[in-house]
């Protein structure tokens, strides 16, 4: 039995539907791909130097190493030769949306200088890109808000980066530094001494108590 060909015009929308790509990004119900790039070079590049496959962890439990930081990737930096492929595997270890994005690519090659990986929830997503020679580090981060602000923030250095981005946990020290100030007025300082004296106390009187029932 043949199957009729408005079932196999249906289904194939159906398909299209799951798997979008538009231009230079690619969507399913799990996540997107943005301006992935593996065979392009750039103007500046002869050929590829090498090919650095590298995976990148993003999650709550990869914050833990740093004070004051919800999200990071579980690196923070990552250097490779100019004219480098890169095949990277992005795996989201949260239930929660998280990014991967690298700024500052030559806008020609990959439109508005952005790479961009994405998944909505637990995942894994695969793409390649290509450097261009130029002495450089890359801001990588996740663009959602307050979560780069929070941590997830990396940086990827091309033979050997023009230097240190600010802010990337564990490697350059903040552009402004969290700070959490109390207001000692004489309230604040009553509470306080309060909460000592019961922390004192407290412990004190329930031995004595348990002493009076074993009597």
């Amino acid at each position: 039995m043949k199957t009729p060909l408005l079932v196999l015009l249906l289904l194939k929308s159906i398909a299209a539907a799951s798997a979008m790509d538009h231009g230079r990004m690619i969507m399913d119900e799990k996540g997107m791909i943005m301006n992935a790039n593996s065979d392009n070079l750039p103007r500046d590049c002869q050929k590829i130097s090498e090919t650095v496959d590298i995976t990148i962890h993003a999650g709550q439990k990869h914050a833990l190493k740093f004070n004051g930081k919800m999200f990071a990737f579980d690196n923070q930096e990552w250097d490779v030769k100019p004219c480098a492929k890169l095949n990277i595997t992005f795996i989201n270890d949260d239930e929660i949306r998280h990014q991967l994005m690298i700024h500052g690519l030559p806008g020609y090659l990959y439109p508005e200088g952005m790479f961009h990986l994405e998944l909505y929830g637990a995942g894994e997503l695969k793409a390649s890109l290509i450097v261009p020679s130029q002495k450089k580090t890359y801001l990588v981060h996740c663009e959602l808000p307050q979560h780069a602000e929070k941590g997830m923030k990396a940086q990827l250095k091309v033979d050997g980066g023009d230097g240190d981005l600010p802010s990337i946990p564990g490697i350059s020290a903040p552009v402004k530094a969290d700070v959490y100030p109390v207001d000692w007025r004489h309230t604040t300082l009553a509470l306080s001494l309060l909460c000592v004296l019961l922390g004192i106390a407290i412990p004190f009187l329930l031995g004595r108590n348990r002493r009076k029932g074993e009597v």
